[in-house]
């Protein structure tokens, strides 16, 4: 038997010197890999100590023999240079694999792709932790049916075959069947039938396995199918993980299983009675899923991407006109218990499925076991927090709902078959690390700490100027990712898509406020669920309408097609400027973000708690301001302010300030800010205001 190497003073401290041994970007708690990178600083601190104690030790020791001590030195560094050596080789090995993906090894022969399935699904059960059993009928016409059984879960598949002609035959997953062994004291053990929520999501799992591998050789994807068989694998990793904490016998273990599908019900019921608020106030039957996303708590969707519930949370004006576009025909009608959509939740889900473009989803899932305690345990201030807020139906604030935890699980479960560790409900904006995070402005990230800690960070919420941290805005971390320089503006050419107005000089001021990228959030109800996703949709509406234009640091040359061409001026265009009637080549508009700075709120000034009790404060609302010059020959600006309010019909708010000779209801710019035209909407007020001219 092989033992490892004893370590060395060299081999603790070498993983250390690494190149990039911690994770990038980590600068708060709220990312991806900020337990890693906590636990790898909490490993170096011991290494430290280990180092520092060694050291004494040998300091300590009397050394009389030269010849002794040279040898010794000789031998350290050869042994240092041999350990380099082979830490080099093995690190470029693996980074050169890095991400190399080979697909799945699919038999040429077809007669053999079924007995192929269903041994890589028993594959990935065993790879997990289940017990596997196979029972093959097809010689009395029947199929093959598979039993993948943990300590509660027990999953049967079914798979439907053709023995007569199994060349040409899709595999079919007839059935997929979940059940749980629940023990009973008095007569052993007896099975609780499964979610059918459940059944329809691992069954559609394997069946996209299973119809990729028995396409044609053209067009079949090895990569897909690994890809496909990758979710596969997740999804039963997964369910093993509840499979453990379900298996403890005190406190109904099954909660872990039956918890999604008793809230479900309840969120798309409350979901339901929103959507239903929405359309009443536009005068529809079935609201606008962008306007309903603004102004509601979000579109619940259980089992969209795992066994739990994600929450659609914003969508473009250019995502929503892609999923107006490919709905099916006839429109398949949702059920009467559901949200009543323009989108049909079938067309939605097949659709988020494969794009994610101009989409937020948060996906709520169980993370664990974790060794590090970087999120704290939950704290339920009521008359402190501010969100979530109820205006649509106020009988969400009724609504208690926590998540199964566990205060102490090596009290709670036999640690001997379990991780060690604690385990986290976590609310997931990368679709497990496959989409990059939420950009957040600071105040936004603070709003979110204390919806799921109030009194966390509040020694540390005083004004604090964003150079001192050596980053830039968090507009730069929207519009110019990848770039180490900060410009104090941005600027850009709006061009109107009917040519009612000249192109616009868009002259962005960035804010003095930095800003990060939101991974993930620990949270242990659902009122904190709400709370994070209202701050989050309001940053995403921010990001979406500075999304719709492509931005250039200022100072840059812009692209000259962008521009009219310069021509000789005419007498026509002398008399235009004489009477002041002259069409520009371009109309300045100078943006603005307001910044709504938490530090500035005398209520944080200091951690005291009396000044806790200060109850009812309103949310910031988020908001644009553009400024443009009045259409000649009138002079002065137009101010016009884009506020994000979820009280309004369609979730927004314009006010506009000047533009005389302009009558534009409110409710037209508001539509068109909808659509995608809010940086568009000085042009449209100068348009309108040359017409009454």
């Amino acid at each position: 038997m092989n033992h490892p190497p004893p370590q060395t003073l060299l081999s603790t401290i070498q993983r250390f010197q690494k190149h990039n041994i911690l994770p990038n970007n980590v600068d708060h708690s709220f990312a991806s890999s900020a337990e890693e990178s906590c636990t790898l600083l909490q490993d170096l601190i011991n290494a430290t100590d280990q180092v520092a104690n060694s050291l004494d030790i040998y300091s300590s020791t009397p050394w009389s023999n030269p010849k002794l001590v040279s040898l010794l030195r000789q031998h350290s560094s050869i042994v240092h240079r041999l350990y380099l050596s082979d830490a080099q080789q093995i690190i470029d090995a693996l980074r050169k694999r890095s991400g190399s993906s080979y697909g799945e090894d699919v038999p040429l022969d077809p007669r053999h792709t079924i007995d192929w399935c269903v041994s890589r699904l028993e594959t990935w059960g065993t790879s997990v932790g289940m017990e596997t059993f196979k029972d093959d009928n097809r010689e009395s016409g029947g199929g093959i049916s598979v039993v993948l059984g943990g300590k509660v879960l027990v999953v049967d598949v079914d798979f439907s075959v053709d023995a007569l002609n199994p060349q040409e035959t899709e595999i079919k997953i007839s059935r997929v069947k979940t059940s749980y062994a629940i023990s009973n004291s008095g007569s052993g053990t007896s099975n609780s039938g499964g979610s059918i929520s459940l059944d329809a999501f691992l069954k559609d799992c394997i069946q996209n396995f299973c119809s990729e591998v028995r396409k044609p050789e053209a067009s079949r994807s090895l990569e897909e199918a690994a890809r496909l068989g990758t979710v596969i694998l997740d999804q039963l990793r997964y369910l093993v993980m509840l499979d453990r904490l379900a298996a403890r016998k005190e406190d109904n273990g099954l909660k872990w299983f039956t918890d999604v599908d008793q809230l479900c019900p309840i969120l798309e019921d409350f979901a339901k009675s929103e959507a239903e608020v929405v359309a009443s106030s536009l005068g529809l039957t079935h609201a606008p899923l962008d306007i309903f996303l603004l102004r509601s708590h979000t579109l619940p969707l259980p089992f969209l991407v795992s066994p739990s519930i994600s929450f659609l949370t914003y969508v473009s004006p250019s995502a929503y006109l892609s999923l107006l576009k490919n709905i099916p025909t006839p429109i398949p009608q949702n059920h009467q218990n559901f949200p009543q959509l323009d989108i049909p939740l079938l067309s939605l889900r097949s659709h988020l499925l494969h794009h994610h473009q101009g989409v937020t989803i948060a996906t709520l899932s169980l993370s664990g076991p974790s060794d590090s305690q970087l999120f704290p345990a939950s704290m339920s201030m009521p008359n402190f927090i501010t969100r979530p807020t109820f205006p649509l139906d106020p009988r969400g604030s009724d609504l208690e709902h926590v998540f199964p935890q566990l205060a102490d699980l090596s009290m709670m479960m036999d640690t001997s078959d379990a991780p060690p560790g604690h385990y986290v409900w976590i609310l997931d904006f990368t679709n497990g690390g496959k989409r990059p995070g939420v950009v957040m402005s600071q105040s936004r990230m603070r709003d979110i700490e204390l919806v799921v800690n109030p009194l966390g960070g509040m020694d540390d919420l005083n004004s604090v100027g964003m150079m001192s941290f050596g980053t830039g805005s968090w507009v730069d971390l929207l519009l110019n990712t990848g770039n180490n320089t900060s410009p104090e503006r941005y600027t850009a050419i709006y061009k109107s898509p009917t040519s009612i107005h000249p192109p616009l000089q868009l002259r962005l001021t960035t804010p003095e406020e930095p800003g990060f990228r939101l991974d993930k959030v620990p949270v242990h109800s659902m009122k904190e669920v709400w709370g994070i996703l209202e701050v989050v949709r309001e940053q995403c509406w921010l990001n979406g309408i500075l999304s719709g234009c492509d931005w250039t640091p200022e100072g840059l040359k812009l692209d000259a097609s962008e521009l009219p061409p310069e021509t000789e001026a005419t007498e026509d265009e002398l008399q235009a400027v004489l009477s002041g009637n002259i069409t520009p080549r371009k109309i300045p508009v100078n943006v603005f973000l307001p910044l709504n700075n938490i530090a500035s709120d005398p209520l944080f000034g200091t951690p005291d708690l009396d000044s806790l009790s200060i109850p009812h404060l309103q949310p910031r609302r988020p908001k644009i301001v553009m400024t443009s010059p009045e259409r000649p020959p009138i002079s002065g600006l137009v101010e016009i302010t884009i506020i994000y309010d979820e009280t309004k019909p369609r979730g927004i708010s314009v006010e506009v300030s000047g533009a005389m000779g302009s009558d534009m209801k409110p409710d037209v710019l508001e539509e068109i800010c909808r659509r995608g035209g809010g940086l568009g909407l000085s042009g449209r007020v100068w348009s309108n205001a040359h017409v009454l001219s």
